[in-house]
């Protein structure tokens, strides 16, 4: 064999040797020392009002440097506006109205709801791929919240609570869970704001939405929101802090969002932008140029579908997540939202955003927006908002939520009119917009599977409602009548047909 020959046979064995072990090491879930570090950050209770979105009373360093070093997403929309749904949608990339997990605080009683064949969770996936899996609470000492609407187990989803319990060199897919706009329902919770903050909003300095009243009980709310806001921040700016400091920074995306909107009367809960559009920002990405916003409209199951991606790991087929980045990223040009039981009030609402528009379908309107609802009649501002009605104290605008009975079909300009104040549904001229919606509605339903079309059973209802009804009886008996007598009127309503 001349000398030629050899050093082209040696060449070519050494490349494939390259190649073999390039396959074997893309292939092998535990050989994963170059994905990056994947972390969480979701936050309750709170809508657009940081800083880097434009609000001028609060001071938020941390979360708009991310924003500012990263890509902020301007038109990010959850799929539902209340937390167990969010979060059983996101754990899974699914919309809950798919997987049978659309009501909030299900599968708590003796009747169970388990998740259709072949759907997984982010964290089984991840582990699987090789990646240490954590949930904890804001400062990494305790799990963190969970909440989903289904069976599952702990221990198959996270191997601990903090991610410096992982083994040398092994990545980590770490989720945070942080109080945010609750801590102000909370007096320790919101002591310990004021104690550690050193500007605080005051009620003076509040301008509420057009379609609240200006009261002082309502503006004290808010202005103890936009605290809990920047004690937000600075506990998002702890986060990081550690993150430097152990040393993973570098290497590790952080997503930064919440898991809906203000808890407030057409915030939590409703399907009004309020409620259902959150900030939403991706930081350490090294191919994505610093600072960028996009204004495309996203759904917060996209964070499962992106998330995976980023680490390399193979969506699953049937995941309704998109990623946002790279080859496999595809646009939505709609983006569609449910309403369904929250606690013991039974509801049934969608909404569509595309373009300037939003379409909300009510499918109980002959039921009031506010119907009694144990959870959020407890907040300082509902007896104020109930009161100021009664009395003929709210202009038209104010007194809209507070109605006896809803229109069907719900339709606004967000451009002209973004306070969600103005129904164009009823308007002529409007009538090609509203058919479109009615379709992309329509076929939305049915192409998703859609569960909340049928109603929940009454047996499934009673199971939820008995845990919580012996909870609140436990903490309060008081609470518990009026629970009680809730429960009462919704199978009053139910057999009424209204």
């Amino acid at each position: 064999m001349n000398k030629t020959l050899l050093k082209i046979i040696t060449l070519l064995l050494a490349i494939a040797l390259v190649l073999s072990a390039g396959v074997q090491a893309a292939e092998t879930p535990a050989n994963t020392k170059q994905r990056p570090n994947i972390v969480w950050i979701v936050v309750d209770d709170m809508s657009s009002h940081f800083g880097y979105q434009g609000e001028k009373l609060v001071k938020t360093p941390h979360v708009d440097q991310l924003a500012r070093e990263g890509v902020a997403f301007s038109n990010a929309y959850v799929t539902a506006p209340v937390c167990s749904t969010f979060r059983s949608a996101v754990i899974t990339g699914m919309y809950q109205t798919t997987i049978g997990a659309h009501h909030h605080r299900s599968s708590r009683g003796a009747l169970k709801i388990h998740l259709p064949e072949g759907i997984r969770t982010i964290p089984e996936l991840f582990r699987e791929a090789g990646y240490f899996t954590t949930n904890a609470n804001a400062d990494g000492t305790r799990p963190g919240k969970e909440d989903y609407n289904f069976v599952y187990q702990r221990s198959d989803l996270y191997d601990g609570v903090d991610w410096t319990q992982r083994a040398a060199g092994q990545p980590f897919f770490a989720q945070y869970q942080l109080s945010g706009g609750k801590l102000r329902n909370s007096k320790k919770a919101y002591e310990r704001v004021k104690a550690e903050l050193d500007h605080l909003v005051t009620a003076e300095e509040v301008t509420l939405p057009p379609y609240y009243p200006d009261h002082a009980v309502i503006r004290n709310d808010w202005a103890e929101y936009l605290n809990s806001v920047m004690y937000t921040d600075r506990q998002v700016g702890q986060i990081i802090a550690r993150l430097k400091a152990e040393n993973v920074l570098e290497n590790t995306v952080v997503f930064f969002l919440t898991d809906h909107g203000i808890s407030h009367a057409r915030g939590k809960q409703f399907l009004y932008e309020e409620g259902l559009k959150i900030p939403f920002v991706v930081w350490g990405l090294k191919y994505e140029p610093v600072g960028s916003v996009r204004d495309e409209l996203i759904s917060h199951i996209d964070l499962s579908a992106t998330s995976l991606a980023l680490a390399g790991i193979k969506i699953p087929a049937k995941m309704q997540g998109r990623p946002l980045f790279g080859p496999q990223a595809r646009s939505r040009k709609y983006v569609v939202s449910a309403r369904d039981r929250c606690d013991e009030t039974v509801d049934h609402i969608r909404s569509v955003r595309k373009g300037h528009f939003k379409y909300i379908r009510n499918y109980l309107p002959e039921r009031p927006y506010l119907q009694p609802c144990k959870y959020k009649d407890a907040k300082p501002f509902m007896p104020v908002l109930r009161e100021l009605h009664a009395a003929g104290k709210l202009n038209a605008a104010q007194s809209l939520h507070l109605a006896e009975t809803r229109p069907e079909e719900e339709l606004y300009d967000l451009t002209r009119d973004p306070w969600e104040i103005h129904n164009l549904a009823s308007d002529p001229a409007y009538g090609k917009q509203l058919t479109e919606f009615r379709g992309l509605l329509a076929n939305w339903e049915l192409e998703t599977d859609d569960r909340g079309r049928f109603p929940e059973s009454e047996a499934m209802y009673d199971s939820d409602m008995a845990p919580y009804f012996e909870k609140s009886r436990k903490r309060n008996p008081d609470q518990a009548a009026i629970l009680e007598a809730n429960i009462k009127l919704m199978k009053r309503w139910r057999a009424a047909g209204k």
